[in-house]
């Protein structure tokens, strides 16, 4: 099996710990991925930090890239234009490579019109400074990530290791996914809907959070799980419990539930060989018409296409 290049191109004023994750998360999906770093002119690249680093190659092996990642730089450096070598390696990009930004890497995206008429994400704290700058794109701000099918944009930081996870698990399904999480130590997933860590008061971690409400329904997911019976469980009133689950997890307690039933199913699909009307059963839908609906509306496939697409990779 040939391996999936991934190139990741470092412009000046990157951030270290950006720059390491798509090596770290798809060098750790066991030899599926290639991962190249090259720079805009290949020399060394500074970092945001009191230290530059030396990559392995030019801008010519974007040319041979299944994938391009475009880490986050200094804000410092950003522009409304974009830099002529950052265009010039872009130009080199395969019409049909896939390309993932991190944080202000959008920008780069943005600049060079990649994102004109594209819903796109980036750290919440540039959404005013992008709007202003790129107005014909479709930004929101308030999300991880954001999947446009050959164009994925996330937020800031750790946001970057969910986007790379959301592109095994696409890839390779989420066993794979889970097994690249645990190497890496990581949550193996946190849907790319999940609102940023925008700044707002924050309800402090105490006896009357909802965590432990919430590893309380993962292992019950096959109950009905009303959210009358949340609320009990976490010995809150229902609209505290909603207000503060929303405040915790950026997503309301309904829709939660659903996510997590549609992760343990496609796990399920992907690993088993249950009727569907089964699996709807084991993580909760009432009929395995529910699961079809919830399923098709999360990811566009019905459950049979889902489990030939993943059983067929692996």
């Amino acid at each position: 099996m040939t391996a999936h290049r991934v190139v990741v191109l470092a412009l000046d004023g990157v951030y270290p710990f950006e720059l390491g994750i798509p090596s770290r998360v798809f060098g750790s999906a066991g030899g599926r991925y290639e991962v190249l770093t090259c720079s805009a002119d290949g020399g060394p690249v500074a970092t945001n930090s009191d230290f530059s680093v030396t990559v392995g190659h030019g801008p010519e092996v974007l040319a041979t890239a299944d994938t391009v990642v475009l880490p986050p730089f200094d804000l410092q450096r950003l522009t409304r234009e974009l830099p002529p070598k950052a265009g010039e390696a872009l130009a080199a990009v395969p019409s049909g490579a896939r390309i993932v930004s991190i944080c202000t890497g959008a920008f780069v995206l943005a600049a060079a019109g990649r994102l004109d008429g594209r819903p796109a994400t980036t750290h919440w704290a540039l959404a005013d400074l992008f709007r202003s700058w790129y107005p014909r794109v479709v930004l929101d701000p308030d999300v991880l990530f954001v999947d446009d099918g050959d164009i994925l944009t996330s937020a800031g930081a750790a946001s970057g290791v969910d986007v790379c996870l959301h592109v095994v698990r696409k890839d390779h399904g989420a066993a794979v996914a889970n097994e690249v999480a645990r190497a890496c130590v990581v949550p193996p997933w946190r849907d790319g809907g999940q609102a940023q860590y925008i700044r707002r008061p924050v309800p402090e971690e105490s006896a009357n959070g909802t965590s432990a409400t919430r590893q309380w329904a993962l292992e019950r997911l096959d109950e009905p799980l009303s959210l009358a019976e949340l609320a009990a469980h976490a010995r809150m009133s229902v609209r505290t419990f909603a207000r503060r689950f929303t405040e915790e997890v950026g997503t309301s307690p309904g829709r939660w539930l659903i996510q997590r039933r549609v992760d343990r199913a496609r796990h399920l699909l992907e690993t088993t060989d249950l009727p569907v009307d089964d699996i709807a059963t084991q993580v909760g839908f009432a009929t395995g018409t529910s699961l079809r609906e919830h399923l098709h509306a999360t990811i566009g496939v019905t459950p049979v296409a889902y489990r030939r697409t993943f059983r067929g990779v692996a």
